[in-house]
C-alpha cells in the first residue's frame, strides 16, 4: 500500500469483538508487532496485562493514535475493548479510530478487479447475520462503504446480494476475526493521513442486536 505520509510515533490497534483478542502496533515504517490470544470469557481478566506487555518496548507517550474494533461482533468483548480504549485516548489526549470490523475484514483481502467489491457476512444471534458490502479505492488509499454494516434475516441478505449491479466477492467471517487487527490499524492510518483526528468521545459500538441475556 502507497503511503505519502510517514508516522513518526506509533498507532496501536485493540479487537475484541471475537472471542479472539488482537493487539497490533505499528509505526507503519519499519516496525510492527501484532499478536492474538484466543480468551473467550477471559478477556477483561488479560486484556490490560496483554496490552502492556504488548507495547513495549514503546510506552504510552509514543502512540499518536488508538484504532479499536466497534463492532459487529461480541457484545461483551466490543463493549470491553471499545470502553478500554476510550479510557486510553482520553488519559493520552490522542484520537480514537472505531472501527467497523467487518470493514477490517474487507480490507485484508485482496480484489480481482477494481470494478470488484467485498462483500462480507458473519453469523449473528437469533439465527440472524451481519452483513456488509465495502470496495477498495484504485490506488489503495481509501475504503468506500456502498452499504453500512447491518443485521437482517439470511433470506433478507441473500436478496440483498442478488440485487447488486456490480462484481463482488462473498466472504463468510468465522467468530475469531482478532488477527485483523492489523487491517484495522491500517484503515484507520489512511484515516489518519487524510488529516482525521476524531475525538475519543465519538467512538461507539456497533452491536447491531439487543443483547441475550
Amino acid at each position: 500500500m502507497e503511503r505519502c505520509t510517514e508516522l513518526a510515533e506509533y498507532g496501536l490497534g485493540i479487537h475484541s469483538s471475537s472471542p479472539e483478542l488482537g493487539i497490533g502496533i505499528s509505526n507503519f515504517t519499519d516496525e510492527t508487532r501484532c499478536q492474538t490470544w484466543n480468551l473467550g470469557h477471559d478477556l477483561s481478566t488479560h486484556l490490560h496485562q496483554y496490552l502492556a506487555e504488548l507495547i513495549q518496548p514503546q510506552s504510552w507517550s509514543d502512540l499518536a493514535f488508538i484504532a479499536v474494533a466497534k463492532g459487529p461482533g461480541s457484545f461483551t468483548g466490543t463493549r470491553i475493548g471499545v470502553v478500554t480504549a476510550r479510557t486510553l485516548a482520553q488519559q493520552l489526549e490522542i484520537p480514537l479510530f472505531a472501527i467497523s470490523t467487518l470493514a477490517a475484514v474487507a480490507w485484508s483481502h485482496d480484489m480481482e478487479d477494481d470494478n470488484q467489491a467485498i462483500a462480507v457476512q458473519m453469523p449473528a444471534s437469533r439465527g440472524e447475520v451481519f452483513g456488509a458490502v465495502y470496495r477498495k479505492s484504485v490506488n489503495d488509499l481509501k475504503q468506500v462503504e456502498l452499504l453500512p454494516d447491518s443485521v437482517m434475516k439470511p433470506e433478507v441478505w441473500q436478496q440483498t446480494l442478488a440485487k447488486l449491479t456490480y462484481p463482488y466477492k462473498l466472504i463468510e467471517v468465522s467468530s475469531n476475526i482478532g488477527a485483523s487487527v492489523f487491517h484495522l490499524l491500517e484503515l484507520a492510518y489512511l484515516d489518519w493521513q487524510q488529516g482525521l483526528r476524531p475525538h475519543w468521545s465519538e467512538a461507539l459500538p456497533f452491536y447491531g442486536q439487543h443483547p441475550i441475556e
